[in-house]
């Protein structure tokens, strides 16, 4: 759960924290107030993109940090630094961490849902990820996508084998030059991370070694160093034992306790003997960071896309070096491993097929209970399995998603019919679904079909770790299906820590919290505030999103009339919702 966030010269915002709560948290304000910005600040704290023009002008870096309670530590403190040169540091409790650190913290903690999702969702090539990630087929799509790999890599070689005389030449001379740039280089996986963390050694190196020197002084060399001391703290202990039974175990724990503070301060001393503070060795390190940057941004983007780039180059040069028999081998292996990737492919589109219907039904059901009672939703196949030139790494299917939200109309392409705030509740239904399962991959995103470690509702009731935040989920929808989406953002919120930015007041009557993001002018510069509202700052508030800036005595009674049938709605719904499952 997201418990704290502090900004610090991100963007529009020079200063900002916010404390949220357990439940349905709601974000409002004016248009271009900063609302999205606070989405896109917990996106960079869990390994999104930076860049330089998001530090605010004038301003040396921008600072974003955030408290996280999990089930494994009741604080989990992540930090990032954004400078006005574009470079970026981050940090987990305190201590430096790596992209894929944070990357994996992002998938236990967070799940972020932006504006870009709704239209992502009318490409049908969205579709085949959802029904997998629905169906956990992590593995299997694995596998397919590692089958169709190799066919395509034998493909190629084959096509490379083929080659005549003068292409084989220029082609080999490409190979020479690049593979000899990699073999140069030789670089080893991981060898990145470790330099960049080593490099940060060497940059602090006279403060390592002056708090090495400090602590194993303290601990071993001075005249009242922390072991001698314990010499007589030991004695004591020895006789109170003699006394009292309970102390008997802590004096016996007395010869591990020496050892490992020994240990520690010897540690302590080699470490800080072993520490290169020259400025060559520094230099050293960053010329080879250099090296393995720009391999990257040629073969990369990752160093281990490199390697493999280099070990690719070597088994194509072998190729086109061989004799004709090679060619006969490529035949016989992409045959077979044709037939693997067909196995497989086959595997996985039946189990497609299968669970397309059942997700189509809890969609159905789902979308009655966002005012869309008797939709029709399907999920369409190809009729007969794809031809050879038409596989890929999603396997021998193509999907796509059909739906009639209309009684009597025949399902259509989701694409081509639907509206905004139909569009929107489709997307609520399927994260609705991922989550009430989870299967927190029924997002549009990058990482769909990777799967996560969630953490769902305890069975004693506890709120989970994950946190879902939602950027305008209420895209082109209003009036009484506004109000059922709230309904449904609360349901979520009583199983997750839900976020949701939002202009209408039938969600925000809905929040447990609400905050206001509020932008003004002050000493010729834009400030952003968020304000955490009691019940007469929110009765103003929802007046302000039902009326506009004029707010009257009657907007006010509308308002107070939305936060008293909050929590009777949300019965209703609840009960509704029962009532058709049970149907």
């Amino acid at each position: 759960m997201l418990r704290f966030l502090r900004i610090r010269n991100l963007a529009v915002i020079d200063a900002v924290e916010v404390e949220f709560e357990p439940g349905f948290n709601v974000l409002t304000g004016e248009t271009g107030a900063g609302k999205s910005i606070l989405v896109e600040a917990v996106g960079l704290l869990l390994g999104g993109r930076a860049s330089a023009d998001l530090v605010r002008t004038g301003e040396a870096q921008a600072t974003i940090e955030a408290i996280f309670e999990t089930p494994d530590a009741p604080e989990l403190i992540v930090r990032r630094e954004l400078s006005a040169q574009g470079r970026s540091r981050s940090f987990i409790n305190g201590a430096l961490a790596t992209a894929a650190a944070l990357r994996d913290l992002s998938e236990r903690l967070v799940e972020l849902h932006g504006q870009h999702e709704h239209q992502a969702l009318l490409d049908p090539l969205t579709h085949l990820p959802l029904i997998d990630s629905f169906a956990h087929h992590e593995s299997l799509v694995s596998q397919v996508r590692g089958a169709w790999a190799e066919v395509r890599t034998l493909r190629e070689q084959l096509d490379r084998s083929r080659m005549d005389s003068r292409e084989k030449a220029a082609r080999l001379d490409l190979i020479a030059f690049q593979l000899g740039e990699i073999e140069k280089a030789a670089p080893r996986s991981g060898e990145d991370e470790e330099l960049a963390a080593t490099k940060q050694v060497l940059a602090s190196a006279d403060r390592i070694q002056r708090l090495c020197e400090e602590s194993y002084s303290a601990l071993y060399d001075s005249d009242d160093a922390v072991l001698a001391s314990l010499g007589g703290v030991w004695k004591r202990i020895g006789e109170l034992a003699t006394i009292d039974p309970q102390f008997a175990p802590y004096a016996e724990g007395r010869d591990g306790i020496k050892s490992q503070l020994e240990d520690l301060a010897f540690f302590l001393r080699r470490y800080a003997d072993d520490v290169d503070a020259s400025p060559a060795r520094l230099q050293q390190v960053e010329d080879r960071l250099a090296t393995l940057e720009r391999l990257k941004r040629k073969y990369g983007p990752a160093l281990q896309d490199v390697i493999a780039k280099g070990e690719a180059l070597a088994r194509e040069r072998e190729l086109l070096t061989g004799d004709g028999d090679r060619a006969e081998d490529l035949h016989k292996a992409l045959a077979a491993a044709s037939d693997r990737f067909l196995m497989v492919g086959r595997e996985l589109s039946a189990r497609r097929r299968t669970q397309a219907v059942t997700l189509a039904r809890e969609l159905e059901t789902l979308l009655a209970d966002l005012a869309m009672a008797r939709t029709t939703f399907e999920v369409r196949f190809n009729e007969r399995e794809l031809p050879p030139e038409s596989w890929g790494e999603q396997g021998i299917d193509q999907a796509e998603f059909y739906i009639s939200p209309n009684v009597g109309e025949a399902p259509r392409p989701l694409a081509r019919i639907v509206s905004g705030g139909e569009l929107s509740r489709v997307m609520l239904a399927l994260k609705t679904i991922g989550f009430a399962k989870n299967r927190p991959g029924l997002v549009l995103t990058a990482e769909n079909q990777t799967g996560s470690n969630f953490h769902g509702k305890k069975p004693d009731g506890v709120w989970s770790s994950k946190t879902l935040i939602f950027d305008e989920v209420d895209a082109g929808i209003g009036g009484r299906v506004a109000d059922v989406v709230g309904a449904k953002l609360h349901e979520l919120g009583d199983q997750f820590q839900v976020l949701c930015i939002t202009h209408l007041p039938q969600i925000a009557a809905r929040a447990s919290t609400q905050f206001l993001i509020d932008k003004s002018v002050k000493g010729n510069r834009t400030v952003t505030r968020v304000n955490r509202l009691q019940t007469e700052a929110r009765v103003e508030e929802l007046a302000r999103m039902i009326g506009g800036s004029s707010v009257s005595e009657a907007l006010r009674a509308s308002a107070r009339d939305l936060l008293a049938g909050g929590a009777k709605g949300k019965q209703k719904a609840k009960g509704e919702s029962e009532s058709r499952r049970r149907g």
